[in-house]
């Protein structure tokens, strides 16, 4: 029986390791975590679920390739935003409070006023693309905007609150400005239709795509397609799909004999790795404005800041503080319970009368970064030179879909492919008959509509999208 290993158990390796399960293979599948699901992480220990990792299910539609799975079992979507597919508006912006360090509410027509400002810097920003062939950071890029065209310039309090729109693109990219490319940054494919987010987490799909697969918890790899694990166990197989997070790779800690070519080494080199950092804080009762997103603005992108309102999601009181780039990096050097204390000061400066929470919790950082995106100077094949198999080792993940590069949606598809390249590949040394015949779905339940909602409690907001 053809034989693959899948190295990594999140949505990219579960994805490839169902696929190739589903077409009669024997697979195995490697994590070095004592659980599934990678960068997707749903945590229960609040009495309700809260993904700290993947948050979104970005371009609830048909073309999602996430849509039918999560139709299947019927899980809720909190939408986030109506028939805005910007990157720049993961929320509804009729539905959010920003404040001022003071706890002053900005008001609603300025931040409107000031988005359009933000949009028409960025539309100079293509221009100057088109004339440097050099690439510069979208900051750098900005900053020639802003000479050049004085009346987009802004002081005072309109400053800051396009300081805090540079913020969310920052969190949008886990990276700061001065990182992202100008080239590259707008690339990817956004998926006509809304944001949603996932009220009972994605572990529900994780656990459905894992079903029956053989999973190997707790085996940390060193060496691949014979593939040595930390205890010294050995396992072979006729190919192997690398689905691990691209910062692990990137950390060497998993070694290649013989090495991998040099334009494998180099595009994991020099693709950017983010930072995204989540805090979730409980409370006995909401104190909050009824609102999707609670933020502050700032003379800086740094000194911005970012709640989402899980009580709109779930119904319960509990905020999630967003952190990105350097910012999460800081964050990440603290203590937990610095970490914890910086969010909530935060939070006091646009709430002063905010209560202390009941329970806190943080984001993963085992996977050595958040997701990937297109840094400075980084080659428009850089994804695909991630995604090239090298033999019979075949390679997944967010980081090797251009189009979906930071995305659930991208991560599942990248499985998927792999899976299905690798499926040609090993039958061909098998001199298979069947190379061509399509991969059929073994599991018979049917896809149920797609359900997003505006609101957790409204059960008739409730609209069939799928």
């Amino acid at each position: 029986m053809p034989s693959v290993i899948v190295l990594g158990g999140g949505l990219a390796g579960i994805a490839a390791a169902r696929t190739l399960h589903n077409a009669a293979f024997q697979v195995i599948l490697l994590e070095s975590r004592e659980r599934i699901g990678g960068r997707v992480c749903t945590d229960y220990s609040f009495g309700f679920p809260v993904d700290l990792g993947a948050l979104w299910l970005h371009g609830v539609c048909n073309e999602n390739p996430l849509a039918p799975l999560i139709g299947r079992l019927g899980l809720p979507l909190y939408r986030t935003s109506i028939g805005d597919n910007s990157l720049l508006f993961a929320h509804d912006l009729k539905s959010y409070a920003l404040f001022d360090m003071n706890g002053n509410q900005v008001p609603h027509e300025l931040v409107l006023r000031v988005g359009k400002t933000f949009e028409s810097i960025l539309q100079e920003t293509t221009k100057v693309s088109e004339e440097f062939t050099e690439d510069m950071s979208i900051q750098q890029a900005i900053s020639i905007v802003l000479e050049r065209n004085p009346k987009l310039r802004l002081e005072g309090l309109p400053h800051k609150v396009l300081q805090w729109y540079l913020f969310d693109v920052e969190n949008w990219f886990a990276a700061d400005t001065d990182a992202i490319s100008l080239h590259c940054w707008d690339i990817e494919e956004l998926l006509p239709g809304e944001h949603g987010i996932m009220v009972h987490g994605y572990e529900p799909v994780i656990n459905l795509l894992a079903n029956g697969l053989d999973i190997r918890l707790g085996h940390k790899c060193t060496d691949h397609v014979k593939v040595t694990v930390e205890n010294g166990e050995t396992f072979v197989a006729d190919a192997a799909i690398v689905t691990v997070p691209v910062g692990v790779l990137k950390s060497k800690t998993i070694s290649f004999e013989p090495r991998l070519p040099e334009w494998k080494e180099e595009a994991i080199s020099n693709i950017g790795i983010g930072v995204a950092n989540k805090i979730v804080l409980h409370f006995e009762s909401v104190f909050w404005p009824d609102v999707e997103f609670l933020g502050m603005v700032a003379d800086t992108p740094y000194g911005c800041s970012y709640f989402v309102n899980l009580h709109r999601v779930t119904g319960h009181a509990a905020l999630v503080y967003m952190s990105a780039g350097q910012l999460a990096k800081d964050i990440e050097k603290m203590s937990d319970e610095a970490a914890v204390g910086s969010a909530f000061i935060q939070l006091k400066k646009i709430v002063p009368h905010a209560s202390d929470p009941l329970l806190v919790g943080g984001s993963d950082v085992n996977s050595l970064g958040s997701y990937s995106y297109a840094k400075v100077a980084n080659a428009h094949d850089i994804c695909e030179k991630l995604r090239m198999p090298v033999h019979n080792l075949f390679f997944a993940g967010e980081a090797t879909k251009d189009d979906y590069q930071g995305m659930v949606h991208g991560a599942y598809s990248s499985g998927v492919m792999a899976a299905h390249d690798c499926r040609l590949h090993v039958l061909k040394h098998y001199g298979e008959s069947d190379l061509f015949e399509p991969l059929v779905d073994e599991d018979p339940i049917a896809s149920m509509p797609l359900m997003i909602s505006g609101s957790c409690e409204n059960e008739n907001e409730k609209e069939t999208l799928i």
